[in-house]
């Protein structure tokens, strides 16, 4: 049996994020996807047995990628609000930075592809930023309101900032940045 080629992988994951960016999830095939990875498609199908679980494994792999990315520099000892803004920075930093990954992940979300097991997986990799929403809400520094809603309303403002930055091809600044800050943080206080 031939060894997994990580490298094989990242071509194979690189060209599914290109081409969902390009023409979604529905719109792509097997062959496409080996097309743009530069490879015969019964090479993708030793490592995939199909686009569903190839789907699958990229959406967990980007959700662990960016849970991971925004929890950098995170230090739970730190005031609340200066780790709040730690994981806001790096969540918009990535979200800037792997624009293919969240417009993959967004599709998924509103997707059949993604399977039960793949959810449940992806809600036990996201724990850490509930955990943080919840602290904030124990310390009395965040509105004692329904954790996901506060979640939606720091990720929302965030995700369209950057949607909006990139479609328009103007890049954010550090004082829209401030600003989007302030607006999260005084909508999210308690």
């Amino acid at each position: 049996m031939k060894p997994r080629d990580d490298k094989k992988i990242d071509q194979i994951f690189n060209a599914t994020l290109g081409l969902v960016k390009q023409k979604g999830l529905a719109g792509i095939t097997m062959c496409e996807i080996a097309k743009e990875a530069g490879l015969a498609t019964g090479t993708v199908y030793i490592y995939f047995k199909s686009k569903d679980e190839l789907l699958n494994m990229l959406f967990s792999e980007c959700r662990k990628s960016s849970i991971d990315n925004y929890f950098i520099n995170y230090d739970p000892a730190s005031p609340f609000k200066i780790g709040f803004k730690n994981v806001w920075m790096n969540i918009l930093k990535f979200r800037i930075q792997n624009f293919e990954e969240v417009v993959f992940m967004d599709q998924c979300y509103h997707s059949p592809f993604i399977n039960d097991c793949t959810k449940k997986l992806t809600k036990e990799i996201t724990s850490p930023i509930f955990k943080l929403i919840e602290k904030g809400k124990e310390q009395g520094y965040l509105k004692n309101v329904d954790t996901f809603s506060l979640l939606i309303f720091m990720i929302g403002g965030i995700h369209e900032g950057v949607k909006n930055a990139h479609y328009s091809q103007k890049p954010l600044t550090k004082s829209t940045i401030d600003s989007m800050f302030d607006m999260c943080w005084d909508g999210l206080k308690a």
